[in-house]
């Protein structure tokens, strides 16, 4: 379930020019209204977990949590002064921000392995990813300007096999040659209770995809206006995804499921220990650097194979993407 992709040119041309002073502080505590990239769910549980616990709160931090979903252009609410930060979902839509001159940098990373998947059913012959070649892929719009380059370049995959992907598992369950998109903390686990199958799922990260997931935006005036208040966020939500993943996760998964009243509590605590399983979160520069790493060597990785792919020109000055001012120190949350 890639989210959302993708900017207007006629975006960096309008939002560039938009600036807006730092939100006054209310009862002593800074305003930041974080937009997430899909409704409320565990793959944002670290910021609602921050938020629950008051780490947030303690650093001088009145945040609000803002659910997205399928029709939420993070990019362009951050970048328009809509929202005071955003969730990114993959590199793509970082790296896009600085092809097109959006003044939004990452600042953080909180997935150092981005959890998109491919589904195939249990007894379609699939065993890699190079078996679905030919094979139909029910892809989302987005998609298919972000992984699937990866995957035409890699396993000569065609623009023949795209089927358009509504987020519904019901097309996949109804035809045993369909390939799905999802992400392995969700759609394998829905499809299980749906069709009363194991899919098979292949994570992408596992074979080579690169970049990462779970991405904080801000907005170059507020990193630049109040750098103290982006550190702050930053390092309590790396507190809010230890807490999350490695202690109670009770006080987060309180406020998610107030926030998505369709979401369950066996759908929060199976995508908790798919993070856990396949080192989503707490792997990579995380390790050694703490939740929430960066580093200039795998952004530099994620640039050459986007740009050999002919998705970003060689010349794209990629630094402008993101910002490490704000990460490599052990103590969040490592």
């Amino acid at each position: 379930m890639i989210r959302k992709l993708g900017l207007a040119l006629a975006l960096a041309l309008s939002v560039t020019a938009c600036s807006r002073a730092p939100a006054p502080k209310a009862g002593g505590l800074r305003p930041i209204r974080l937009q997430t990239d899909w409704r409320a769910e565990a793959e944002q549980g670290g910021f609602y977990e921050a938020l629950a616990n008051g780490e947030y709160a303690k650093r001088g931090l009145k945040v609000t949590i803002v659910p997205g979903g399928p029709g939420v252009n993070v990019p362009q609410m951050v970048a328009s002064g809509a929202v005071d930060m955003g969730v990114g979902s993959n590199s793509f839509i970082v790296m896009n921000l600085a092809a097109e001159h959006v003044p939004v940098k990452a600042v953080a990373a909180f997935m150092q392995k981005d959890p998109q998947v491919l589904i195939a059913h249990p007894d379609a012959g699939i065993h890699s990813l190079a078996d679905m070649k030919g094979h139909p892929i029910l892809l989302s719009d987005a998609s298919v300007t972000a992984f699937w380059v990866w995957l035409k370049a890699k396993y000569g995959f065609t623009d023949d096999q795209v089927r358009k992907y509504t987020f519904s598992n019901a097309p996949f369950l109804a035809d045993k040659r369909i390939v799905q998109e999802g992400y392995v903390t969700s759609e394998p686990y829905t499809i299980e209770k749906e069709g009363r199958l194991k899919p098979a799922v292949f994570l992408l990260a596992d074979e080579g995809y690169p970049g990462y997931a779970a991405m904080v935006l801000a907005p170059d005036r507020l990193i630049a206006s109040d750098p103290k208040a982006v550190g702050a966020f930053v390092e309590a939500s790396a507190a809010g995804w230890k807490d999350y993943l490695f202690g109670n996760p009770a006080p987060g998964d309180a406020l998610i499921l107030k926030d998505n009243h369709e979401i369950t509590e066996d759908v929060l605590a199976q995508a908790r220990d798919k993070m856990r399983a396949y080192r989503i979160v707490a792997s990579g520069d995380a390790k050694d650097q703490g939740l929430g790493a960066m580093t200039d060597k795998r952004w530099a990785d994620f640039f050459a194979v986007a740009s050999g792919m002919g998705v970003f020109l060689k010349t794209l000055d990629y630094k402008a993407a993101y910002t490490l001012q704000f990460v490599g120190s052990p103590k969040r949350g490592g």
